[in-house]
C-alpha cells in the first residue's frame, strides 16, 4: 500500500498545485464561460411586406477558365506578389491572409483542395489537453505557450467559420480515485488558460450520469468522468471555404494545377514557377496541357508532407526536413456516441491517446501516429484499424465489443511533422510549424496543424513581405455577404481574426428552419446545408427542385450539392465530389458507391464529359473509394498483428464485376499494398 502511495505521489502533487492555481480563476472564468451558440447572423435575412423569406443572392464563382487565364498572363504581362503553391490548410490560409492585405495572390494545388492531411484530421480545434500535461510534467514553458495559442485561435476558428465549426463536450472517464482531482485540475487549467477566448466550462460527472449520457460506456471499475469543452469543424469543407473567399477576394486559386519546375533568374533566384493544367490531359487537350511559366515576386511552398519533394525541386542537394506520420482514422455507427458527446481515451495500451467523437451523424475514431513514407494516396493498414477497434472496444460494454464489420470507412492521413534544419539535435521535431528560405528564395512553411492555420499563414505573409519587398495596401474587397452592401476595406495589415469565410455571413442556428420555410425539404437535409453550406445553402437549393432529392435514401446529401459543387465551389472530379464537397466517403465508402451512379450521370452532365472522360472518372472514383475504405464487410474478430500489410478495407478480388445501385463494378486489382511502416510501441 505504500509503494502504491509512493507511485502516486508526483501526480497527487501536480494536481494539489493545479488546483490551487485553477480554484482562483475558477469562479471567473464560470461567471463568463458560455457555449458557442451563433443566435443572429452577420447579415439579417431580408423579408418581403408579406413578412416572405427573400432568399439572398450572391456574386457568381470565378470559372476555371477565367481563373486559368489569369495565371497564363502573369508569364506574359502580369506578376504576382506570392505564388502559393499547395491548396491545403496552410496554402489556402496564406492565400485570403494576402489577398487581404492587397497582395497580388496565385494558389496552384496538384490534386483539389484539401486533398491530402487536411481533409484526413481528427475534425478537432483544439489546444491539445494531452499537450498540457506533458508541458507540466516537463515543466516546458514553450509547449505551455503553444497550447495557450491553439486555444486562442480555437475561438477564432469558430467566430469566421460558424457554420462549419461548433463547441463540443468531450467526456474523460476515470478508472481511479486520485484521477478526480488529478484531471480536474487539467481540464480546468485548460479552461484558465484560454482566458476570454474560452468556450464552455469543464465540470465533474457522477458515474450514473455519465452512464446516462453515454449509455454504451463500460462500468467496471469506473468512478466518474470529467466533461470539458474543445472545438470540432468539417476540414475539407473549411479548406474550400478558404479557397473560395481568397477567390472571391481577387486571388487566382486553381486545383489541379501542377507545379513542374522552378523558374529562377541569372542570379539563381526564383522568380516563379512551370505549372501544367492536369485536367487538360485527361480531357484530350494535349495544347492546353503543356506545361507554362507564372511569373511571381515570391514562392512560397505549402506542401505538407510533399515539402520535400518541392525542395528537391530548388536544390536536388537538400536535405529532408520532414519526418512523415500516418494517422489513421475509422469511421464507426452513430451509436457508439449519443446526444453529441465525444469521449477520450488517455491512457491506451501503448501510451497514445484516442477519441471517439461525434461527426455528421456517425461517430469517429482515431488516431494513431506512425512513422511512414510519402504517398500520395495512402491507405490505412490493418493493425492500425484493430488497434483503434480494440482500443475503442476497451471503453464500451462486454456486448458492445467492435468488429471490422462496423466499420463503415478507413483512411490514412500523413501528418507532416518537421525537423528545424538549423537545430543542433537535427533529430529533434520542431513541435509547432517551421518557416524556412532556401538561398534561392523559396519560402517554405511547414508542420503546425489545423487549429494554427491561420496563425501559420499570418507569419508565413510577415515573412513574404520582409522577403520579397512586398506592398501591402489598403484594398476594397468586394462584398460576399449576399446583402449587397459595399463590402469593407482593409488596411494593408493582417485582418484575418475577423474576416468571416464564405458561408458564415447569414447563417445562424435558425438557419435551417429558415430553408424549411422557403423550399419544401425535410428536416435532416435542411440542418445538413445550414450546417455544410451556411448561407450558401440557398443557391444550392435554388438550382432546381429536381435535385433536391436525396442521393442515397437514408442519408441528408441531396443532387443539387453535386451541381452546386461543380458550379460555385471548384469540383472537378468524382473524388472531388464525394470527398471534400459532401463527407460522404467518408463517412460510409459504401453509401458513397451506392450514390456514384447518380453523381457520375450530373457530373458528366455539368462538365460536359465524353463516354470515355466518363469511364475514366468512374473507375478513378472506384479506385478511390478503396483507399477509403471500400471491402465487404465481415465479422472477423479483430487479431492485430505486426506483420499484416493489406489494406484493412482491401477488397476480396473477383473474375466478375459486381453491381451497385445500377452500376458495373469491377473490383478486380484494387486495394493494393502500401509503404508504411509497422507501427510503433512508444
Amino acid at each position: 500500500m505504500q509503494q502504491r502511495l509512493r507511485s502516486l505521489k508526483r501526480p497527487l502533487l501536480l494536481a494539489a498545485a493545479a488546483t490551487t492555481t485553477v480554484t482562483l480563476g475558477g469562479a471567473y472564468y464560470a461567471s463568463r464561460s458560455k457555449t458557442h451558440v451563433v443566435d443572429k447572423p452577420l447579415v439579417p435575412l431580408k423579408r418581403d411586406d408579406k413578412n416572405r423569406i427573400v432568399p439572398p443572392t450572391f456574386s457568381a464563382t470565378k470559372t476555371r477558365a477565367s481563373q486559368l487565364a489569369e495565371l497564363r498572363r502573369s508569364g506574359e504581362d502580369t506578376e504576382y506578389d506570392l505564388l502559393i503553391i499547395g491548396g491545403g490548410a496552410t496554402g489556402t490560409g496564406i492565400a485570403v491572409d494576402a489577398v487581404t492585405r492587397g497582395l497580388k495572390v496565385a494558389l496552384v494545388e496538384r490534386d483539389d483542395f484539401s486533398s491530402g492531411t487536411s481533409s484526413k484530421s481528427t475534425k478537432l480545434v483544439h489546444g491539445g489537453v494531452r499537450y498540457l500535461e506533458k508541458a507540466v510534467w516537463n515543466l516546458d514553458y514553450g509547449q505551455l505557450q503553444l497550447v495557450m495559442e491553439a486555444l486562442r485561435e480555437r475561438k477564432t476558428f469558430l467566430n469566421i467559420a460558424p457554420h462549419l465549426s461548433s463547441s463540443l463536450p468531450i467526456l474523460l472517464p476515470l478508472q481511479k480515485w486520485w484521477e478526480a482531482p488529478y484531471f480536474w485540475a487539467g481540464t480546468k487549467a485548460y479552461d484558465l488558460l484560454a482566458g476570454s477566448q474560452g468556450l464552455e466550462s469543464s465540470y465533474y460527472m457522477s458515474k450514473n450520469k455519465a452512464l446516462e449520457a453515454f449509455p454504451l460506456l463500460r462500468r467496471e471499475n469506473m468512478v466518474g468522468a470529467l466533461v470539458y469543452y474543445d472545438g470540432q469543424h468539417n476540414d475539407s469543407r473549411m479548406n474550400v471555404a478558404l479557397a473560395l473567399t481568397a477567390s472571391h477576394y481577387g486571388a487566382t486559386v486553381l486545383n489541379h494545377v501542377e507545379v513542374t519546375g522552378l523558374e529562377k533568374d541569372a542570379n539563381g533566384k526564383i522568380m516563379g514557377a512551370q505549372v501544367r493544367d492536369v485536367l487538360a490531359s485527361k480531357n484530350g487537350d494535349a495544347a492546353s496541357a503543356q506545361p507554362f511559366k507564372v511569373r511571381a515576386k515570391g514562392v512560397v511552398n505549402a506542401t505538407g508532407p510533399f515539402t520535400d519533394a518541392i525542395h528537391q525541386m530548388d536544390d536536388p542537394s537538400r536535405k529532408p526536413i520532414v519526418a512523415p506520420a500516418s494517422g489513421v482514422h475509422i469511421m464507426l455507427p452513430k451509436e457508439i456516441c449519443p446526444n453529441g458527446l465525444g469521449l477520450l481515451d488517455a491512457a491506451t495500451s501503448d501510451g497514445r491517446v484516442i477519441f471517439v467523437l461525434p461527426w455528421q451523424g456517425y461517430t469517429l475514431a482515431g488516431t494513431t501516429d506512425n512513422p511512414c513514407e510519402v504517398e500520395a494516396a495512402p491507405v490505412a493498414q490493418q493493425q492500425d484499424v484493430d488497434f483503434i477497434l480494440k482500443e475503442v472496444s476497451k471503453l464500451l460494454t462486454p456486448e458492445s465489443v467492435l468488429s471490422r464489420k462496423d466499420v463503415l470507412a478507413a483512411w490514412s492521413g500523413i501528418r507532416p511533422l518537421v525537423k528545424n534544419p538549423n537545430a543542433k539535435n537535427t533529430e529533434s521535431l520542431v513541435r509547432s510549424h517551421l518557416i524556412t528560405t532556401s538561398p534561392s528564395g523559396l519560402l517554405t512553411c511547414a508542420g503546425g496543424k489545423w487549429t494554427t492555420y491561420r496563425e501559420m499563414a499570418e507569419d508565413t505573409v510577415n515573412e513574404a513581405i520582409k522577403l520579397f519587398d512586398l506592398k501591402p495596401q489598403a484594398v476594397a474587397l468586394p462584398d460576399i455577404s449576399g446583402a449587397g452592401a459595399s463590402g469593407f476595406t482593409t488596411r494593408g495589415v493582417c485582418c484575418t481574426r475577423n474576416v468571416p469565410l464564405i458561408g458564415a455571413h447569414g447563417y445562424s442556428t435558425s438557419l435551417a428552419s429558415q430553408l424549411m420555410e422557403v423550399y419544401n425539404i425535410d428536416a435532416d437535409i435542411a440542418d445538413h446545408l445550414a450546417h455544410n453550406y451556411g448561407d450558401r445553402a440557398w443557391t444550392l437549393l435554388s438550382i432546381s427542385p429536381a435535385l433536391n432529392t436525396r442521393l442515397v435514401s437514408s442519408l441528408p446529401f441531396i443532387e443539387a450539392e453535386v451541381s452546386h459543387g461543380i458550379r460555385s465551389e471548384a469540383a472537378c472530379t468524382i473524388p472531388d465530389i464525394i470527398a471534400r464537397r459532401t463527407r460522404l466517403s467518408f463517412l460510409d465508402s459504401h453509401k458513397a458507391l451506392e450514390a456514384l451512379p447518380r453523381v457520375l450521370d450530373i457530373a458528366s452532365t455539368e462538365l460536359q464529359w465524353s463516354a470515355a472522360r466518363k469511364e475514366q472518372e468512374k473507375a478513378d472514383a472506384i479506385k478511390f473509394l478503396a483507399s477509403m475504405g471500400l471491402e465487404q464487410q465481415t465479422d472477423a474478430p479483430v487479431q492485430a498483428s505486426q506483420e499484416e500489410k493489406m489494406p484493412v478495407r482491401s477488397i476480396e478480388h473477383s473474375s466478375h464485376p459486381t453491381r451497385v445501385g445500377g452500376l458495373d463494378v469491377d473490383l478486380n486489382g484494387l486495394g493494393g499494398t502500401s509503404s508504411y511502416s509497422k507501427s510503433r510501441d512508444d
